[in-house]
């Protein structure tokens, strides 16, 4: 009798582990069929109620239940006997069972509850309208080492339904069970996160194209500022070049006709980068163009400078170059706060002369070169504009030859990096435009050929600006 039993035992293990290993098969075919799926947020669900429905398939049992649980205890996924219940009607169940029904009990004590018949058993919770009747039922605790996954419940309407042998066999595939249930939710958890990624990365994607699109007006109008057409002078030639290291820009140069005949011109470079150094730029660029006209704005006119405090410029220049003076005083007062402010060079020549009447607020020295590569250097007669009120800009006076070039550049030339980090450095500058030019435009042509040998393909860190003139010979 004994090698009897002995024999039933380990046929009755071997029955279970077979069972056990046919729930694993049974939800890995479901895992894999699901995860292929092309509804992927409906996996952990349908997965739940495949795992739910070979459970009862394995036990017999007609109804059932299955909670997943985070490791603070709440439900975060749920399969509910009663299906049709509304959101708020499911949270009301899944909190009466939790604290006062078997699953609350299995919860708690993390072991197996088997009723066999529910009239008998104080675990078991009788649910307000509960359209169906429950005669036994069997909990079974879902471990991961020293973790609760989740806790599934199986019902049946006769009592004394689960044996125990089905207590048995269900602890036995509680390992598989957890298994299987931590991958979907781990696979989903993963799927969500790679969705919201996906959608996340669309939206960056739309915002980015039309951020690109209003940057790219942006640089439309902030060309616009920029002289479309130099103004054509007999005897004269003006060049330039302009490389925005974005696509928006803080530098600028401007040539304009001023009264009686002379001509404004204007190279510039805006503290700072991108937007913000661009808006700058136009309400500079403005105000330079606005003042030197002899206009007024916001009640500051220029007929209210005292005219005797003019340099040894000529008094049309003169009254020009307030323009400096003024716009220094408007955006110190008005716009003193954003901490924003431009190195600027404002020449007033008079072609008929050859004279040139400027102020240097702050900006890199112009060179007035002679036809045999002799260079003299224009130095800063004022400090740049915008940072404080009230300073005083002296006023220059050069006269440029006939075979003379003028020329200016900002720093975005000689600080321009190579692949390297090496420097295009102002000395490399120098010997370039030493070497003499037939005109401007060659001039700047020569410089902007050895410039990008210089950077080849390393990023441009800020804008590039050329602006030459070069009066021709007799």
């Amino acid at each position: 009798m004994a090698e009897i039993d002995k024999l039933k035992k380990e046929l009755n293990k071997l029955q279970s582990e077979k069972a056990a290993f046919q729930v694993q098969s049974k939800l890995l075919e479901n895992f894999v069929a699901l995860a292929r799926s092309t509804d992927k947020e409906k996996m952990l669900p349908s997965f739940l109620q495949a795992t739910l429905d070979v459970s009862a398939e394995l036990t017999g049992a007609e109804k059932g239940s299955l909670f997943l649980l985070a490791k603070n205890g709440v439900v975060t996924d749920s399969i509910l006997t009663r299906s049709d219940a509304t959101p708020e009607q499911r949270s009301r169940l899944i909190g009466s069972v939790l604290d006062k029904g078997l699953a609350g009990w299995v919860r708690r004590h993390r072991q197996i509850g088997l009723i066999a018949d529910t009239k008998d058993d104080d675990r078991w919770l009788d649910l307000p309208n509960q359209p169906y009747t429950v005669g036994s039922a069997l909990a079974v605790p879902i471990l991961r080492g020293e973790d609760l996954l989740g806790i599934l419940t199986l019902l049946h309407t006769q009592p004394g339904h689960f044996s125990t042998e089905n207590t048995e066999l269900m602890q036995m595939t509680a390992t598989q069970i957890g298994s299987a249930l931590e991958n979907a939710s781990l696979y989903s958890k993963l799927d969500k996160s790679y969705r919201s990624l996906e959608q996340a990365k669309s939206k960056i994607e739309a915002y980015s194209k039309a951020l690109d699109a209003e940057m790219e007006k942006g640089k439309k109008i902030q060309r616009d500022f920029l002289p479309s057409k130099i103004p054509y002078l007999s005897g004269w030639e003006i060049a330039y070049y302009f490389h925005p290291a974005r696509q928006v820009s803080g530098d600028f140069y401007d040539a304009f006709v001023l009264p009686d005949g002379l001509l404004g011109l204007v190279i510039a470079d805006v503290c700072d980068k991108g937007v913000g150094s661009a808006l700058f730029m136009a309400l500079f660029r403005s105000l330079i163009r606005v003042f030197s006209g002899q206009t007024s704005l916001r009640g500051v006119s220029i007929t209210a400078i005292d005219e005797k405090k003019q340099g040894p410029g000529d008094h049309e220049s003169g009254i020009a170059l307030q323009a400096v003076t003024l716009t220094n005083d408007y955006i110190a007062e008005e716009h003193g706060k954003e901490g924003m402010f431009v190195t600027l060079f404002l020449g007033v020549l008079n072609p008929k002369t050859g004279y040139i009447a400027y102020v240097n607020a702050g900006h890199e020295p112009l060179h007035l070169i002679s036809p045999a590569g002799e260079t003299e250097k224009l130095p800063t007669t004022g400090p740049v504009i915008g940072m404080m009120p009230n300073v005083k800009y002296e006023v220059k006076k050069i006269k440029i030859n006939p075979g003379y070039t003028l020329i200016g550049y900002t720093d975005g030339v000689t600080e321009a990096h190579s692949p390297d980090k090496k420097l295009f450095t102002k000395q490399r500058f120098l010997s370039i435009i030493e070497q003499p030019a037939a005109s401007a435009s060659e001039l700047i042509e020569r410089i902007k050929i050895d410039l990008f040998n210089h950077i080849k393909e390393a990023p441009q860190f800020d804008d590039i600006t050329m602006l030459a003139i070069h009066r021709e010979k007799d």
